[in-house]
Order: structure tokens, then sequence, then C-alpha cells
């Protein structure tokens, strides 16, 4: 049975952060609260937290196209290729936000995605969310929680969350009502902004 968690932006607390965190490094499995919709997140480098997800999620790990989720640009480096100045303004300009960038990968990436050719980079503009990845110390790799619903793709009521997944993770987070839209995403992996999915964050910038 998962733990609810209730934390608040503009102040998440230190210690239920730190105790996230500590979930997170042992393979656990955490809904946390982003800039648009809630996410699903495991530990980047944990290989047993991401089959547990791809399992949720009905897929092949291989096959997966999860982001990585920063606190900042500064985690670039560790696992993307050395970008060009325009493609690094534009990340400047529009992170923490609503974006998903695609980018290429480097040889540093965890060994369950060393076959991939790109990465999905988001930092998102949530103090929960990159207070989460600053405790564990590397990116956390996420995925959206979609609904069955037909009408509302994406559960955006905590309580209405844990009841659904409450036996599947080991933590959901209560940050406040989520967002029911998805991040924009955008394929800065040859240099040219290429919008791949429109959603909250406006692509007309690009």
């Amino acid at each position: 049975m998962a733990e609810f968690i209730k934390l608040y932006e503009e102040n998440p607390n230190p210690r239920q952060v730190e105790k996230i965190g500590n979930v997170l490094r042992k393979g656990g499995l955490v809904i946390y609260p982003t800039d648009t919709v809630y996410g699903l997140g495991c530990d980047i480098t944990n290989s047993k937290a991401l089959q547990r997800i791809a399992r949720i999620k009905g897929i092949k790990l291989e096959k997966a196209n999860w982001s990585f989720v920063c606190a900042d640009l500064s985690n670039l480096s560790d696992y993307v290729r050395q970008i060009d100045s325009s493609t690094f303004k534009i990340l400047k300009r529009t992170l923490p936000g609503p974006y998903t960038f695609i980018l290429p990968g480097n040889n540093n990436l965890p060994k369950d995605f060393k076959k991939k050719k790109t990465v999905g980079i988001r930092v998102p503009d949530n103090a929960i969310a990159r207070a989460l990845v600053t405790e564990l110390g590397n990116p956390i790799v996420s995925t959206s929680i979609h609904d069955e619903d037909d009408i509302l793709e994406y559960t955006t009521d905590p309580e209405l969350i844990y009841e659904k997944w409450q036996n599947l993770v080991d933590v959901v987070i209560d940050g406040g009502y989520g967002d029911n839209m998805a991040s924009t995403v955008i394929d800065l992996s040859t240099g040219v902004p290429e919008v791949v999915r429109e959603g909250k964050g406006d692509s007309d910038i690009f």
C-alpha cells in the first residue's frame, strides 16, 4: 500500500522530501506533481524500478520513450551530446517550463537506455518535482499517468490518483490539483525545432 504524502509547492517539507528520496533510491515508484500532469517516476539508474514501470505501462522497457526529469540544466551534459548555442538558448529561455525537449543522447546514458539515440529532457516549473530530483542526486525517469476515461485523459485529483494507484506504487504525493494537459514536446535533436506534440507550452515561440 502506497504512502500518501502531502507537500506544498511553495515550501516542500525537507524531511518528507528526504524520505521520498530514500524510497526512490531503494527502487520505489513515486507519483508526483509537475507543472503539467501528474507523473509516475523512479530513479533513472535503478533497473528493477524501470522494469516495474514498464510492466505497469504494459510496454517493453527498451521501447519506452520516457522523459528524464532534471532539477536544472546542469544535468544536461551527463546524458546529452554537446549541443550548439542556439539550442542551449532555447532551453535556457523556456525551462523550467511545460516542455519536453528531445535531444541527442550520449554514451553515459544508464544501461537500460544505452540503445537510445535521443532522450526527452524535462525541467518542470514545479518546486516539488525539482526538490525530489535534487534530493535523489540524479534525474528521475518519468511518464504521465493516463486515465482510462475517454473524456478525461489525465486525472487531476491526487486523492483519486491515490485510490487508483495505491497498490501499484510506493508513494503518491498530494501536491494539489494537477493540470490536465501534458507538456509540449519539441524535437531539437537535429538542431531545428520541430513540434512533436502540442501541449501546455506555447509552441509558437519556436
